[in-house]
């Protein structure tokens, strides 16, 4: 049995195999072809941060796959309100087949995968956000640009540029990361991931100007500066992340093909200007669909190592 909590527990393999085993899903259902691998399964979505796109995805992802989603926020159950988390594991992982949590401390999930009977799916956590980067990686593989991709991150240093890190690392592909002086990614999280680049041949450079990371790249990419449980900080970092904004000069400095990702929700005139999101739509929102598939594909493979 195998657990979904970060990529860096993945080898390149075992990643582009749930990425083929996505695609090849997608490419049946658009055929009009539903495939039952996961028929008369459960599967539990606790949600401690709420989402649109992970809860959509993973529940339609259940209903096609033949099995069923059952939505859990921490006002249905009792995790978080009195009850320990090893104990909610021990009891949902006997109902349900596969449990996916979306929630703050990764730590949450650590415990709760531990005393698990069946697979645990990071949905996300502050410190990563897989499932998102198997649905970016997945769009790079359909547009052609993930051959000798070189991929500018700009914006800060949170869970989506920690699973770059990874995911960078682990299929060795060049990752530019700039991030403003003071929200810089976590020092642990960049050794690891630099140690693991030179296994994979992987080039990865973390700086503090957008212009340096986007010079000639592939793909850029960015997150909103204030995620879910930042909203207090919001007006310093808009203030912090001035000169951040992806628009039509700094994509002039990529590529002349290059390509934009957004794991969504966009905030236009912040992270990224409404010309480049526009633009770039048919990509992004292609991506924003990839999380179903990327996803269906995961549930999948996480089903057959149990064997």
């Amino acid at each position: 049995m195998r657990h979904f909590l970060t990529l860096k527990d993945f080898t390149k393999e075992e990643i582009l195999e749930i990425i083929a085993l996505g695609l090849e899903i997608k490419k049946s259902l658009k055929a009009g072809k539903f495939n039952k691998e996961l028929e008369n399964k459960t599967l539990a979505m606790i949600f401690e941060k709420s989402s649109t796109r992970t809860r959509v995805s993973f529940e339609t992802g259940m209903f096609q796959l033949g099995g069923h989603a059952l939505f859990l926020s921490n006002r249905d159950i009792h995790l978080g309100r009195g009850e320990p988390v090893k104990d909610t594991a021990r009891v949902i992982s006997r109902m349900c087949d596969m449990v996916m949590i979306r929630t703050y401390a990764h730590s949450m999930i650590e415990e709760f995968a531990k005393y698990s009977k069946v697979p645990v799916i990071n949905g996300l956590t502050d410190s990563y956000h897989p499932v998102q980067l198997l649905a970016d990686y997945m769009t790079m593989v359909e547009y052609g640009v993930h051959e000798n991709a070189v991929v500018a991150y700009v914006g800060d240093g949170n869970n989506m540029t920690h699973s770059w890190l990874f995911l960078a690392a682990k299929l060795g592909f060049e990752l530019r990361v700039a991030t403003p002086k003071g929200y810089e990614v976590d020092s642990d999280v960049l050794r690891e991931a630099m140690e693991m680049a030179k296994l994979s041949g992987a080039v990865i450079r973390v700086c503090n100007d957008p212009k340096e990371a986007v010079k000639g790249a592939t793909i850029v990419t960015t997150d909103t500066w204030a995620s879910m449980g930042q909203e207090d900080e919001k007006e310093q970092r808009v203030k912090d992340f001035a000169g951040f904004m992806v628009n039509d000069l700094m994509m002039c400095l990529a590529q002349k093909d290059a390509k934009f990702l957004h794991c969504l929700p966009a905030y236009r005139g912040q992270e990224v200007s409404e010309e480049v999101l526009e633009s770039h739509a048919d990509i992004v929102f292609g991506e924003a669909e990839n999380r179903l598939h990327a996803q269906k594909g995961l549930m999948v493979w996480l089903d057959k190592q149990r064997g």
